[in-house]
């Protein structure tokens, strides 16, 4: 249900912010940038415990809008305040319990044929954005870094053996706000992006043999803008 109004929550706000882009872009003292956002990612994961290790590809996506602020006259610097929706997948060989509190057990010398996790975030992200664009000018050098807050609005891991698979909705041990830095660099459609996360994915109090799961998020892979 959340999914579903943020949807129509952010149709609204394209159908808003194109409909401002198409009456500002004609004229030099009003004309902003790339305030619609699409990204696929590649998901990496820091800060392994022992004998934990990454397996098969992990992806994720993102999509939002941004409010663009120029805070120059030539209006190529500028402030980006959004908001957006990214769904993360994560493949690795952890396998998570269904016990309250949840367990975690390193997979080692165990057949299976899946392993993971996933999360759905509301997603803040806040810019300090640079670029070689002007009113009349589409095709431009961009360098945006900033920050990202996350809010965890859905969560769940999968388990396969040959015995069956286990599914599991809303991880208890992870934690409800995930933040961390970003930087999108490119030319044009095809820009550069990655995101470091500066905080565990999941809680201080998860373990598994007896190690702290500290293990935070890194996102490499493209953007794309739109007016």
């Amino acid at each position: 249900m959340n999914s579903r109004l943020f949807l129509v929550f952010f149709w609204n706000c394209f159908v808003c912010v194109s409909a401002q882009s198409n009456t500002e872009i004609g004229s030099d003292s009003l004309y902003r940038e790339d305030q619609i956002y699409v990204g696929v990612t590649y998901n990496a994961l820091n800060n392994l415990p022992t004998g934990v290790s990454q397996n098969s590809f992990s992806t994720g996506f993102n999509l939002g809008v941004i409010r663009d602020f120029p805070i120059n006259k030539r209006r190529n610097i500028a402030i980006g305040l959004g908001l957006g929706y990214s769904v993360n997948l994560f493949n690795q060989n952890i396998k998570i319990g269904s016990s309250s509190p949840s367990s975690y057990t390193i997979l080692e010398g165990i057949e299976y044929s899946k392993n993971n996790f996933s999360q759905q975030l509301f997603e803040v992200p806040l810019e300090l954005r640079w670029r070689t664009s002007n009113a009349e000018t589409y095709k431009f050098w961009r360098i945006y870094t900033g920050v990202k807050l996350g809010y965890v609005i859905a969560s769940k891991s999968v388990y396969e053996d040959s015995s069956g698979r286990e599914t599991q909705h809303g991880l208890e041990g992870m934690n409800s706000w995930q933040y961390g830095l970003t930087m999108s660099v490119g030319y044009n459609t095809w820009n550069g992006y990655i995101y470091y996360g500066l905080n565990p994915i999941f809680d201080s109090v998860s373990t598994t043999t007896s190690q702290p799961i500290e293990m935070t998020a890194l996102k490499i892979g493209l953007i794309f803008y739109m007016l």
